[in-house]
């Protein structure tokens, strides 16, 4: 990028590289915020916020004897509505690995307690998370509404795998 032209500013950068801002801008911090020993870009006007006017050049005093450099990524922290957004996209997904374990179990046993439905699906998921039994609940209230699993007609609390 930067053999076509010797400056760019970040609103120039966006476009060129194709890269999100936040990711960017995440990018940039690293290249040209770091020490100064390791400063690969420079930045202008020195700060450390980042405006689209701000212009970034190659620092031609940057040496090192390593064929492979590696940049420190930073972590900027996530603001309330990015972490909002992320739990539900962790819970949506989480509901779909709920749900699949539940039809594997019930696929396996074709009946099964409630109890026990929720012990086994919780034994096979405590590796990635640990659900609420709530949760479970919810998606075998929601497997029952589409006919997957269906409640024993002789006890309620006794579940039968529907092909």
């Amino acid at each position: 990028l930067f053999n076509q032209r010797n400056r760019y500013t970040l609103a120039e950068l966006i476009p060129e590289t194709g890269i999100p801002e936040r990711d960017l801008v995440r990018s940039l911090m690293a290249l040209s915020l770091s020490r100064s020993t390791q400063r690969i870009l420079c930045k202008e006007p020195k700060t450390k916020e980042f405006e689209p006017t701000d212009v970034f050049y190659v620092n031609n005093s940057f040496v090192s004897r390593h064929y492979k450099i590696k940049v420190q990524n930073i972590s900027i922290r996530e603001s309330e509505p990015e972490r909002q957004e992320t739990r539900t996209k962790v819970d949506e997904n989480r509901r779909y690995v709920i749900e699949a374990t539940i039809v594997r179990v019930m696929k396996t046993r074709k009946t099964l307690e409630h109890n026990q439905l929720l012990a086994e699906v919780i034994e096979q998921l405590k590796s990635r998370f640990r659900p609420t039994p709530t949760a479970i609940k919810q998606r075998i209230e929601a497997l029952i509404d589409r006919e997957f699993i269906a409640r024993s007609d002789a006890d309620r609390k006794v579940y039968k795998y529907l092909a």
